[in-house]
């Protein structure tokens, strides 16, 4: 359930309705939107009725949502959420790149990646320093020190930065360097992961787990907002299917979709979803004209020896020349969720 505030609505009225939900044994979680504010319940509603709250001064209406992702639903929310990043918007008008190697190797290798990426029209700069591998024998990354590099090459290139967190008992250390807490798509149902990273005021990005569906998607991100962090961006970086020519098959179809079951920011990974640094490029125009916000690309200054995902890894000027298709793409499409072609409400 959602209570809409009446705009004339004062400050008092809102903490008595506050005091009123609580006394309820609810959660309040406030939401200013341009056009009004709501206010979501979270808990356990049942048995509860619109009308015990629709009669408190300041309130125009309380309404039931359906969806199980009660933040992070339309409903809550009719505008999208945008969240501010250094110089750079998420969710905006225009589309964000968020570029760099899959794993920070050393310094030379972070540094020369962050010049060249900010060149080309990267707004932030992306480096794993914690990488969780499919076999325990492969790179593992350089840890704090590789968070280190990645901040100080940021710095250097003028960027914002964003690397992934593996473990709860890591987020302390992780926030006190990055600018974008990144969860993965093996741990987008760690719940006790999200739960942590709820408790910061960090953004987190997170990404679509391997076999998981919109809902599920959606219900992780609503782990993180119940917690009271509202800055989550959804990341689809391709899903398993029974293909086997490329890495995951990017769910273009999704991104659309999301784009209107949620007022959050949704961008997309070609790098992962494909794992062919040929398909990347024409895969990142194919999420950016479906609605994606923005990609996430893996950049590295020599992928053939790359430590971590060379394969998908475009050279540094082979994401220059991505920039310019996607930026073309971008430009023909209106980025306006009310008047994308697919919108819901404009069929």
């Amino acid at each position: 359930m959602i209570i809409v505030l009446q705009k004339e609505a004062t400050e008092k009225h809102l903490q008595d309705i506050i005091d009123r939900i609580r006394r309820c044994g609810l959660e309040p979680h406030v939401i200013v939107g341009v056009a009004r504010t709501v206010i979501g319940l979270v808990g356990d509603k049942q048995g509860l009725e619109p009308q015990v709250f629709e009669g408190l001064p300041g309130v125009e209406k309380a309404v039931p949502i359906m969806a199980p992702y009660k933040l992070a639903s339309r409903d809550a929310k009719a505008e999208d959420t945008m969240i501010e990043v250094g110089s750079a918007v998420i969710g905006g008008s225009e589309p964000v790149y968020m570029a760099g190697p899959c794993a920070v190797e050393s310094w030379e290798q972070i540094l020369d990646t962050a010049h060249a990426v900010k060149e080309a029209g990267a707004s932030i700069l992306r480096g794993g320093a914690f990488k969780p591998r499919t076999s325990p024998y492969s790179f593992q990354g350089l840890g704090e020190k590789g968070l280190q590099y990645l901040v100080e090459a940021g710095r250097a290139a003028g960027m914002p930065t964003v690397s992934e967190v593996v473990n709860p008992s890591d987020v302390e250390l992780v926030s006190q360097y990055v600018d974008i807490l990144q969860v993965g798509a093996r741990n987008m149902q760690n719940f006790a992961l999200l739960r942590q990273v709820g408790q910061t005021r960090k953004p987190v990005l997170l990404k679509r787990g391997l076999s998981a569906t919109v809902e599920e998607w959606l219900m992780a991100a609503e782990y993180v907002m119940a917690e009271g962090n509202y800055q989550v961006i959804l990341c689809e970086r391709g899903i398993r299917t029974f293909e086997t020519a490329t890495r995951n098959t990017l769910d273009v179809g999704a991104i659309a979709l999301v784009r209107q079951l949620s007022h959050l920011p949704v961008v997309a990974d070609p790098s992962h979803a494909t794992g062919r640094s040929d398909l990347v490029v024409p895969a990142g125009c194919a999420a950016v004209a479906a609605g994606a916000q923005g990609l996430l690309v893996e950049v590295h200054p020599n992928p053939q020896r790359a430590l971590s995902d060379g394969s998908q890894s475009l050279t540094p000027e082979q994401f220059k020349q991505m920039m310019g298709a996607v930026t073309q793409i971008a430009k023909s499409v209106n980025p306006e969720p009310a008047r994308y072609w697919w919108n819901r409400n404009a069929v």
